[in-house]
């Protein structure tokens, strides 16, 4: 059995898609794993404060991201097997992966664009327990512990302060900011802002591969449904 003309058309056609399908899935694994690996982040998320580990949600959607990223490159694959091979029940369980995963991407879309702000302000939280607990005049036992890391919101994100600084924190910010001068603390931009910043970025990333990926979905579902069709239809020799 063989297609021909048009079909045989889409069937190469559904092959490159499938091959691109394949090379995204390998792109969105190799980001899944640098925003793992990014110092930035990496930097943050690792601090604990009184018992307490840094909220972790952004770690959730990377590590669904490498998932995302492995299983795409085994459909890809198989998309790409079950084309050259002209084979209905290879096609189909291609197209049925395709049809989770394109669920599971508008799920994970819907649920990321409600909870886009959730992770910079759960670290923004992390960061004014800390910094309350660094300005207390009574001298708090978990004092030094908060002025630590205080220190290394600064240096990994260089800023200073939350805005709208205390006068007593205006004292000592030399010591938690010690490597910027007194000009530097007045233009420096408050943690608050960085925060968000980071995290909008990294999500707007994440955003923009999930909709290329998306739309290649589409592509690869309608002509996964033509070859199929072609293949029952032609004739056999």
């Amino acid at each position: 059995m063989a297609v021909a003309g048009c079909t045989k058309c889409i069937k190469y056609m559904l092959f490159f898609f499938n091959f691109i399908f394949w090379l995204a899935g390998g792109v969105v694994l190799a980001v899944a794993l640098w925003l793992r690996h990014d110092s930035q982040t990496s930097n943050l998320l690792i601090l604990q404060f009184e018992g307490n580990q840094a909220p972790g949600t952004f770690y959730i959607s990377v590590y669904i991201l490498i998932a995302v990223g492995a299983v795409m490159m085994f459909v890809g694959f198989l998309g790409c097997y079950g084309a050259i091979q002209e084979s209905q029940c290879l096609l189909g369980t291609f197209f049925f992966f395709l049809v989770v995963l394109f669920a599971c991407e508008v799920a994970a879309g819907i649920w990321g664009f409600m909870n886009r702000d959730t992770i910079s302000k759960e670290l923004i939280n992390f960061y004014d327990s800390a910094y309350i607990k660094a300005v207390d005049v009574s001298g708090s036992p978990s004092k030094d512990a908060a002025i630590k890391v205080l220190e290394v919101f600064h240096s990994t994100l260089d800023c200073c302060g939350k805005g709208d600084d205390s006068p007593l924190f205006t004292q000592i910010s030399s010591s938690l900011c010690p490597k910027k001068s007194v000009e530097d603390l007045m233009k420096s931009r408050d943690c608050h802002v960085k925060l968000i910043e980071l995290f909008s970025e990294k999500l707007y990333l994440i955003g923009l591969a999930a909709l290329v990926v998306a739309v290649i979905m589409i592509f690869e579902m309608i002509f996964t449904m033509v070859l199929c069709c072609g293949i029952r239809n032609s004739p056999v020799y």
